[in-house]
């Protein structure tokens, strides 16, 4: 019982933290694709020298 009670704790706040960011959303009428395109593109990977670069 001891270890549920230590799992409940550590993942209540991210629960709690992921509730209110989506009724933020919602209530901003902001969506993730939105979000995404005002990020812009996501940076390209390119092979050099032996290694994956993002750019």
């Amino acid at each position: 019982m001891r270890a549920f009670e230590v799992f409940a704790i550590y993942v209540t706040p991210f629960v709690i933290v992921a509730v209110a960011i989506r009724l933020l959303m919602k209530r901003y009428a902001v969506d993730l694709p939105e979000v995404r395109k005002q990020a812009g593109p996501p940076p390209k990977r390119r092979f050099l020298l032996g290694a994956w670069l993002s750019d």
